[in-house]
C-alpha cells in the first residue's frame, strides 16, 4: 500500500505543470486554434475618415436611442426573464452623423416610415441574444441608408415598349384561358338541362 502511494506522490509535480490538459478539452476548431488573435470582447469601432458624398457605415451608438425589452415568441422562461428585443430610433433631422444629402433622400424615400417626431424606428428580436439583435438592427440602418443613396436607373424606350408588349400578351392569354373555362361551363350548364 505504502508503494502505491509514494507512486501516486511522484505524478503530482506532473499533474500541477500541466493541470491545463486535465481541465479543459480544446477543439481542432476551436475560436482560439482558428484566430489566435481575436478576442470575444466587444470593443467600440474607431470612426473613420469622412467622405463627402459617400456614407462609410459608421453608426455611432451614443448618438442613438437604445432600448431593450422582453422579447415575445418561443424560447421558454428564459423569454420572461431577459430583455432581449432591441428597438434603436434616432432623429433624422439632428441626426449630427449624417450629411444633409443623406438626410434629405432618407426624409424623401422613407417618409411613411418616419414618425410624427421625425424618428426612424428599428426593431429586432431575431435572435435571442441582445447584443446580435443589436447588430441586426445596426445592419439594417446602414442597409437603409446605401439603399435611399442609389440611383434608381431610368429605362429606356426600347425596355419600356418590351414590358409592354409582354403584358399584353400575358393579358391576351389570361383572357382566352378565361374565355375556354367559361364555354366549358356553359355547355355543363346547358348538359344538365338537356338531361
Amino acid at each position: 500500500m505504502m508503494n502505491t502511494i509514494k507512486k501516486s506522490l511522484q505524478f503530482i509535480p506532473y499533474i500541477l505543470n500541466n493541470s491545463t490538459r486535465f481541465n479543459s478539452f480544446s477543439s481542432a476548431i476551436s475560436l482560439k486554434t482558428l484566430y489566435p488573435s481575436s478576442s470575444l470582447r466587444l470593443t467600440h469601432v474607431s470612426k473613420p475618415p469622412e467622405s463627402d458624398n459617400e456614407f462609410n457605415g459608421y453608426i455611432p451608438l451614443d448618438k442613438l436611442d437604445i432600448s431593450y425589452s422582453r422579447s415575445s415568441g418561443p424560447g421558454g422562461q428564459n423569454v420572461n426573464k431577459v430583455n432581449t428585443k432591441v428597438d434603436v430610433r434616432f432623429n433624422v433631422k439632428s441626426a449630427s452623423w449624417l450629411n444633409d444629402n443623406i438626410k434629405m433622400k432618407l426624409l424623401e424615400k422613407c417618409k411613411n416610415q418616419i414618425t410624427k417626431d421625425g424618428c426612424l424606428v428599428f426593431r429586432s428580436d431575431l435572435t435571442r441574444y441582445q447584443q446580435m439583435n443589436l447588430a441586426d438592427c445596426l445592419a439594417k440602418i446602414r442597409a437603409l441608408i446605401r439603399n435611399s443613396l442609389e440611383v434608381q436607373s431610368v429605362p429606356t424606350q426600347e425596355t419600356i415598349d418590351r414590358i409592354r408588349k409582354r403584358q399584353e400578351k400575358n393579358n391576351r392569354e389570361r383572357l382566352a384561358l378565361k374565355r375556354m373555362r367559361s364555354q366549358i361551363k356553359n355547355e355543363r350548364s346547358q348538359n344538365i338541362i338537356v338531361e
